[in-house]
């Protein structure tokens, strides 16, 4: 049995438009989610055998595979869930409260998520994420679908910008795209993530006396 599934959507293929249209939606989570999927389940049997084998021989490659495919798998997940139809405007609330402690203020926050998302070299993520250390949220761009990315932290709003994700649309504006993509912006669901990272004690502050 597989360990991991593809989500199904939570709206219809073309209910982002027009800052993401119908075909890139279908081919985006039909065909390249469900390749992230299958890649982590595949790497995930592969280990198994080597475990019931004995022979490690190739379990560079496999960890790799797994790593590729596991985050993709997991950001493309947040990804969905982070857009919304009636998405857009401004964060409310203890986020809207946290932009102005750690970024001083939501514009500046845009500012450095979108420059890192278009900056990203090559295939990647604008993220925004929890760093558990530090207690507060913290703006990365992660190549690929994991170099880069902060260990322990959690995604709280994602943006894609490897070229599946925008170039049938944009062709090769990612900045426009990435322009775009704020007007779908799901805040409620970035809210709830951050609610929750906060209240997870996912890393132990502190690892020994003195």
């Amino acid at each position: 049995m597989a360990t991991y599934e593809l989500p199904e959507l939570p709206y219809d293929y073309d209910a982002l438009e027009p800052a993401i249209d119908q075909r890139i939606m279908e081919l985006h989570h039909d065909k390249h989610h469900q390749g992230y999927v299958d890649g982590a389940n595949a790497a995930l049997d592969k280990l198994e055998e080597m475990r019931g084998s004995g022979d490690f021989g190739d379990v560079r490659s496999v960890k790799r595979s797994l790593a590729f495919n596991l985050s993709g798998h997991v950001n493309h997940t947040v990804f969905w869930s982070n857009m919304h139809p009636d998405g857009g405007g401004e964060p409310e609330g203890e986020l809207s409260d946290a932009f102005d402690d750690h970024f001083g203020g939501y514009d500046q926050f845009k500012q450095d998520f979108s420059a890192a998302a278009k900056g990203v070299e090559g295939s990647g993520w604008g993220m925004l994420v929890y760093d558990h250390i530090a207690d507060k949220p913290i703006v990365a761009a992660a190549e690929n679908h994991q170099n880069q990315h902060p260990q322990g932290a959690t995604p709280l709003l994602v943006c894609d910008v490897w070229e599946h994700a925008y170039y049938l649309q944009y062709e090769n504006n990612r900045g426009e795209y990435v322009d775009n993509f704020w007007d779908v912006v799901n805040w409620d669901d970035v809210e709830e993530r951050f609610q929750q990272a906060k209240q997870a004690d996912t890393i132990p502050k502190h690892t020994g006396s003195h």
